[in-house]
């Protein structure tokens, strides 16, 4: 049987169970005078039924799709007497046998490839009846062992809620291993890098060429590694985008909120999220072929020299894109704030305006300061954007006009193309990856400390 067969008949088989659980709970409770002679609600029975009937037999489902593969892999490839020694060439040899098994190897076979093709076509077919009988079978084994635990005095609802319990403590450690998981891969990369080029280099040099040649004996097989253009760039064009978006979104959010009618927002605020869901290809166009010629004309008409692709365009492009980022999350927040504040400032004398500026905006700050910070962060990732308007150039300039590139666009760049894995330019990226990481950090740092700061003055 197909996984996602399997997958569906359990799911049946999970909803099977909370019904006879229900039913079986109600069915005890009737001979007792009622509902009330049970410990528990009748669907925590069912849940309890449920999770035993699925949980164990989805973690097993995982496991097993998880290691599948590789174990499948190691029984042909330990088969085989003639296989190559490097990884590369055992992956090609694997990849040649998959092929041959799915029919999809064009030429003639040696014989040994006709025998891992059908030795892994074998074990393919095995392991999914061995995996349908195991699930099937521990999942209606344990839902029957659940069913028959069900009485009037078992109380289903503690068991049910420790289980519920154990797995939201999973889903939170996942993802702090989740991200302990990223900030070491990226942080042993980056030491690879460092062992190669300086942290001095990196940090404050002012040229930026990560070309490495394949051979010694080219041009250009040292590079440069300085990566000041690349924080300028990010920095400008990021700049640009949040001195679009903050004022726009802030100002939209507190005319939404406080001045506009119900008939005004109810068509303006869906309207303005709109923008939002526009993939970030879109904008990318509209601002090569839009925004960068209408600025180099402007600039060109009052004496300026300006490139076809400039840091000026991809910022107001990409403020405009963060508008409802800033704009629906300050509107959510100022509609947060408790309307007894503003009752009292009103009845102290403020006027609408006063009451907007020195109580609402103060209270909702906390919120508002999360909402631009996710903003800059939007910004700082972005790159379709910069790929498209602001070019691949990394120009240590203040100019606004000129072509620049940023981090993510470089760390791009950087990962496509025939380099080896274990050269400079490609480790590289992950140095880049781990200065954006460190950015992230220090904003959360800033973020936590304003929130906790106007938290207990406004509380």
């Amino acid at each position: 049987m197909q996984t996602p067969t399997l997958f569906a008949l359990l799911l049946l088989l999970i909803l099977v169970a909370y019904g006879t659980g229900f039913s079986r709970a109600v069915g005890a409770a009737r001979s007792r005078g009622g509902i009330r002679s049970l410990a528990s609600l009748p669907s925590y029975y069912g849940v309890h039924t449920a999770l035993w009937c699925g949980l164990p037999a989805l973690v097993i489902l995982g496991f097993w799709l998880v290691f599948d593969d590789a174990i499948i892999r190691t029984l042909v490839m330990g088969g085989l007497s003639d296989k190559p020694g490097s990884v590369s060439g055992q992956n090609l040899l694997y990849a040649q046998i998959q092929n041959l098994a799915a029919g999809n190897l064009v030429g003639e076979s040696t014989p040994q490839l006709v025998a891992a093709a059908a030795h892994l076509t074998s074990l393919r077919q095995s392991g999914q009846w061995l995996q349908t009988a195991l699930i099937l079978i521990l999942a209606t084994g344990l839902g029957a062992f659940a069913l028959l635990q069900i009485s009037p005095e078992m109380r289903a609802r503690e068991k049910v809620e420790k289980v519920l319990r154990a797995i939201l403590l999973i889903c939170a450690c996942a993802a702090i291993f989740t991200t302990v998981g990223i900030l070491l891969s990226v942080l042993f990369e980056s030491l690879r890098f460092f062992q190669s080029v300086p942290v001095t280099e990196f940090l404050f040099g002012l040229h930026w060429s990560p070309q490495m040649a394949l051979r010694a004996d080219q041009v250009g097989s040292s590079g440069a590694f300085g990566a000041v253009p690349l924080f300028t760039g990010t920095l400008m064009v990021s700049a640009i985008a949040m001195f679009v978006a903050v004022p726009v979104g802030l100002m939209s959010a507190i005319y939404l909120a406080e001045y506009a009618g119900n008939r005004v927002r109810a068509f303006a605020k869906p309207l303005i999220e709109i923008l939002a869901g526009v993939p970030t290809v879109v904008y990318g166009f509209f601002a090569a072929l839009t925004v960068a010629p209408f600025v180099r004309d402007v600039a060109q008409s009052i004496g300026l020299e300006a490139s076809s692709e400039s840091a000026l365009a991809a910022g107001l492009v990409m403020g405009v894109m963060i508008i409802p980022f800033v704009s629906s999350l300050s509107d959510d927040v100022i509609n947060a704030v408790p309307q007894s504040l503003r009752d009292g400032a009103l009845g102290l004398g403020s006027t609408k305006s006063e009451t907007v500026r020195k109580v609402v905006i103060p209270a909702a700050l906390p919120g508002i300061v999360g909402g631009v910070l996710l903003a800059v962060s939007r910004a700082i990732g972005e790159t379709m954007i910069v790929v498209m308007a602001a070019g691949l150039a990394a120009n240590l300039t203040a100019n606004p006009l000129e072509s620049v590139t940023t981090v993510t666009v470089q760390i791009v760049t950087l990962l496509v193309g025939d380099q080896e894995f274990d050269s400079p330019k490609t480790l590289a990226a992950f140095a880049l990856g781990l200065m954006l990481f460190i950015s992230t950090l220090v904003l959360n740092f800033i973020a936590l400390h304003v929130v906790k700061k106007y938290r207990e003055q406004y509380d």
